[in-house]
C-alpha cells in the first residue's frame, strides 16, 4: 500500500490551465459560441473545397520502391508515361479505321504525348485507342478534357488510369453526400432519443465543427504532403462519431453534477475535470493508434493515419470548448427529463455483479466466442486494388471489363523493366533472357525511350496477385542481379510485391508503437500496467472479430446483392490495416470511458467489485448509445459504391458494436472481477513516477455521492 500527499484546500490549490479555460468559457458563453461559429464559417470557406484538391490516384505502393522508381526512370528518360493513361473502346464495325477520329481527338488534347490505335476486339465489334500522357501532365485535367470531348459520342467508352482516378474522385464526393444524407436524419433522431430535447443540438454543433475544422487542417497539410481523397470518408465518419461520443460522455456527467450541485460553475468544473480529462485521454489513445499508420511508406496509409489522428484531436478540442459554453448557457434546461435510478440500481450495475459472480466462466466463454468470430481473418488472402473496386456504372469499369473479356492479353499482367545499358545489344540481351523466363507469354523487345534507357514490356500469365506474376517479378530482379545490370522492375505485379514487402518490413515497428503508445497513455491515466496490457489484448480480440467479418463477407463474396460490390477473392491489405487500426483505436476509446469511472469510484473508497459495478452502471448506457451512434455515422459508408470504402465502414461498425455490447458488458467486468486489486498493480518505480506526475481522474476520496467503503490494499 502506498501513501499520497493530502490534497490542498480548495482556496490554496493552484488552478490548472484547463480550469482557467473552463471558467472563461463559462463566464462568456455567447462570445465563445460566436467564436466557434466564426471558426466554422472560416473552416468551411477555406477547408470545404479540400475534396477537389486531394489525390484520387495511387498511394497503395511505396513511393521509393523499385516499381515506382522504374516508372520514374522511364518518365525522366522519355518525357512521357510508360503506359497508356487514357484508353478508349470504340464501338465500330470498321475496326481501327472506324476509330481514326477518336485517335485524332485524343492526340489533340493538352497533355497527351501520343494517341494511337491498339487493335480490335476478337469479334470485331469494337476497336481500342490508347493515349500516352506527358510525364508532367495533370492526369485529372487530361481525363476531364477527354470525357468532355466524347461526352455526346455514344460509341466511345473511356477508361485507363487517368479516367479511373478522375471518376473515383468524383464518385467519392457523391458517395459522401449520399452517406451524409442517409446518416444525418438517423443521427438526429437517435441524438434526440439519447440526448433528449435541446441537448441533441450539442453533438451536431460539435460534429460540424470537428469535420470542417479537420478539413481546414487537411487543406494545410495537403500543401506540404499530398493526401489521399479516400481520407475524407474517415474524417466525416470518425469525426461525427467521436463528436457524438465525447459530447454524450460530457453531457451525461454534467447531468450527474446538475443533480448534485445544480446549474453552477462547480458542476461544469467537476464535469471538465473528470469527464473532460477522460475525453482528452480518449482522444490521445485514438490519435496515437491511428498515427501508427504513418509508419508504413504507402501514401494511402499515411493519409489515413494523418487524417485519423487530426480528426481525433479536433473532435476533443471542439467538445471541450463547445460543451462548457453550452452548459453555461442552458444549464438547468439540459437536466434529465426524468430522474433515473442511481448507478447502484440500474441494469448495467446488476449485469456487472452477475458477471463477476462467475468471472472465470464468463471470461472463458466470451473469449472463445470472439476467437471463433475472429478466425476467418487468419485465412485472409491479399489482393491489390484493381478494376473490381470501380463501380460497374462507370465507363472506366466498362472499359476494364471489355479489355479483360474481348481483347488479346486477357488474363495476363504486364511487367515492365526499365533498363539502363551502354548499348542496344546489352539491353536486347537482357530482354531476350527475361522473355525466356517461365510464365512470360511472348518474346519482348528492348525499346529505347531515352539516351541509355530502354523499356522492356513482358506479358505474364495471371493477375498481379497471382503466383506466376509475382514469381516473374522476382526472377527478373534476380536476373538483373546475376548480370549486374541496372534494371528496375515495375507494373502492377511489381507494385503488389513491393507493397507486401513494405508492409512486412514496417509492421513490427507499427505494431510495437501501437502497443507501446496505448499502454503509455493508459498507464498515465490509471497508474496500472495490468489494465493497459489487458486493454491491448481485448482490443486485439475486437479488431480480430471486425477483420473476421471483413474476410467472411468480402473475400468469400457474401451479400454482394445487398452491398453492391464485385468480389475479387481477397481483401486489399492496406484496407485491412486501416480497419484494424480504427477498430483498435475506438476500442481503446470506449475502454477509457469505462476505466475512468471505475478508477474514480475506486478512489472515492468503493471496494474493487463495487467500483467496477458502479463504473459500468454509470457508463454502460452511455457507451452503448455512443457505439450505436458511431456505428451509424461510420457504417453509413457501407453504402459507398467503392468496395474498399465499404469495407472500412462495415468493419468499424461491427467492431464498435462488439466492443460495446460484448467486451465492455462481459469481458471487462469478468477480468476485473478475476484480478481484483491486482488490476491496479504497477512496479514501485512506475508507481512513484505516476504519483509524481500527478494525473488523477476522480474526486478526492469521500466526495462521491455513494457512501465510501473500505478499500482493499493496493498490491
Amino acid at each position: 500500500m502506498h501513501t499520497t500527499t493530502a490534497p490542498l484546500p480548495p482556496a490554496d490549490r493552484p488552478r490548472p490551465a484547463g480550469s482557467r479555460l473552463t471558467r472563461a468559457l463559462y463566464s462568456r458563453p455567447r462570445r465563445a459560441l460566436l467564436a466557434v461559429l466564426l471558426f466554422v464559417l472560416v473552416a468551411g470557406v477555406l477547408g470545404g473545397p479540400v475534396a477537389g484538391a486531394l489525390d484520387a490516384d495511387g498511394g497503395f505502393a511505396p513511393a521509393d520502391s523499385d516499381s515506382a522508381l522504374a516508372v520514374q526512370r522511364l518518365e525522366d528518360a522519355s518525357g512521357r508515361t510508360p503506359s497508356a493513361g487514357v484508353v478508349a473502346v470504340v464501338d465500330t464495325p470498321d475496326g481501327e479505321a472506324g476509330a481514326a477520329d477518336v485517335v485524332s481527338t485524343l492526340a489533340g488534347l493538352d497533355g497527351v504525348a501520343e494517341a494511337l490505335p491498339a487493335g480490335t476486339a476478337r469479334d470485331g465489334s469494337s476497336a481500342l485507342v490508347v493515349a500516352v500522357l506527358d510525364a508532367d501532365a495533370d492526369a485529372d485535367a487530361v481525363a476531364a478534357a477527354a470525357v468532355a470531348a466524347f461526352e455526346d459520342d455514344e460509341r466511345v467508352a473511356l477508361g485507363g488510369p487517368a479516367v479511373t482516378g478522375l471518376q473515383i474522385g468524383e464518385r467519392v464526393g457523391e458517395d459522401l453526400g449520399r452517406a451524409e444524407l442517409l446518416a444525418f436524419p438517423v443521427l438526429v433522431l437517435l441524438s434526440l432519443l439519447f440526448f433528449g430535447g435541446r441537448a441533441a443540438v450539442l453533438p451536431l454543433v460539435v460534429g460540424v465543427t470537428t469535420v470542417l475544422g479537420t478539413f481546414l487542417a487537411m487543406a494545410g497539410i495537403n500543401e506540404v504532403y499530398g493526401l489521399s481523397v479516400f481520407a475524407l470518408n474517415l474524417v466525416i465518419g470518425l469525426g461525427l462519431g467521436l463528436a457524438i461520443d465525447y459530447t454524450l460522455f460530457l453531457l451525461s456527467r454534467y447531468r450527474e453534477e446538475l443533480d448534485q450541485q445544480g446549474p453552477t460553475l462547480g458542476a461544469v468544473l467537476t464535469t471538465m475535470r473528470t469527464a473532460g480529462r477522460t475525453v482528452a485521454f480518449s482522444a490521445a489513445t485514438v490519435a496515437v493508434a491511428l498515427a501508427t499508420l504513418t509508419v508504413f511508406p504507402m501514401g494511402f496509409l499515411k493519409s489515413m493515419g494523418i487524417a485519423g489522428a487530426v480528426v481525433a484531436v479536433v473532435a476533443a478540442l471542439a467538445a471541450l470548448v463547445v460543451s462548457p459554453a453550452v452548459f453555461a448557457l442552458w444549464g438547468p434546461r439540459l437536466a434529465r427529463r426524468r430522474r433515473r435510478g442511481t448507478a447502484s440500481a440500474g441494469r448495467w450495475y446488476r449485469l456487472s455483479h452477475a458477471v463477476m459472480a462467475r468471472p472465470g466462466a464468463v471470461a472463458a466463454v466470451t473469449a472463445v466466442v470472439m476467437l471463433v468470430l475472429a478466425a476467418p481473418a487468419l485465412r485472409a488472402e491479399w489482393t491489390p486494388v484493381d478494376s473490381s473496386v470501380v463501380p460497374t456504372d462507370l465507363s472506366s469499369r466498362t472499359v476494364a471489363d471489355t479489355l479483360a473479356a474481348d481483347y488479346a492479353g486477357a488474363g495476363t499482367t504486364p511487367v515492365l523493366a526499365a533498363v539502363r545499358a551502354d548499348d542496344a545489344a546489352a539491353a536486347g540481351s537482357f530482354a531476350d533472357a527475361a522473355s525466356r523466363l517461365p510464365g512470360v507469354r511472348t518474346p519482348a523487345d528492348a525499346v529505347e525511350v531515352g539516351p541509355g534507357t530502354w523499356q522492356v514490356d513482358l506479358t505474364v500469365d495471371g493477375g498481379p496477385e497471382g503466383d506466376v506474376a509475382q514469381q516473374v517479378v522476382a526472377e527478373v530482379r534476380a536476373l538483373a542481379a546475376d548480370r549486374d545490370a541496372d534494371v528496375l522492375v515495375g507494373g502492377a505485379a511489381a507494385e503488389f510485391v513491393d507493397q507486401q514487402a513494405a508492409i512486412g518490413d514496417a509492421l513490427p515497428l507499427a505494431a510495437g508503437l501501437l502497443v507501446l503508445l496505448t499502454v503509455l497513455v493508459l498507464w498515465l491515466m490509471t497508474g496500472s500496467v495490468v489494465l493497459p496490457v489487458k486493454a491491448v489484448v481485448m482490443n486485439t480480440l475486437t479488431a480480430g472479430v471486425a477483420l473476421g467479418a471483413l474476410t467472411f463477407v468480402y473475400q468469400d463474396g457474401r451479400l454482394t446483392g445487398l452491398l453492391g460490390y464485385t468480389p475479387n477473392g481477397g481483401v486489399e491489405p492496406t484496407n485491412f490495416l486501416v480497419a484494424a487500426a480504427v477498430v483498435f483505436a475506438l476500442s481503446t476509446d470506449y475502454g477509457v470511458f469505462l476505466l475512468g469511472r471505475i478508477k474514480e469510484a475506486r478512489e472515492a473508497g468503493l471496494t474493487e467489485r463495487e467500483a467496477v459495478a458502479t463504473g459500468l452502471g454509470r457508463t454502460g448506457s452511455v457507451v452503448t448509445a455512443a457505439a450505436i451512434l458511431l456505428a451509424v455515422a461510420i457504417g453509413a459508408f457501407s453504402t459507398s459504391s467503392i468496395s474498399f470504402i465499404q469495407q472500412i465502414g462495415i468493419a468499424t461498425a461491427v467492431g464498435v458494436l462488439v466492443d460495446a455490447f460484448v467486451v465492455r458488458s462481459f469481458l471487462v467486468p469478468a477480468l476485473m472481477g478475476l484480478l481484483g486489486k491486482w488490476n491496479w498493480w504497477a512496479p514501485m518505480p512506475l508507481r512513484r513516477l505516476h504519483d509524481r506526475i500527478g494525473l488523477s481522474e476522480g474526486e478526492p476520496a469521500g466526495t462521491a455521492s455513494e457512501s465510501p467503503r473500505v478499500l482493499a490494499s493496493t498490491p
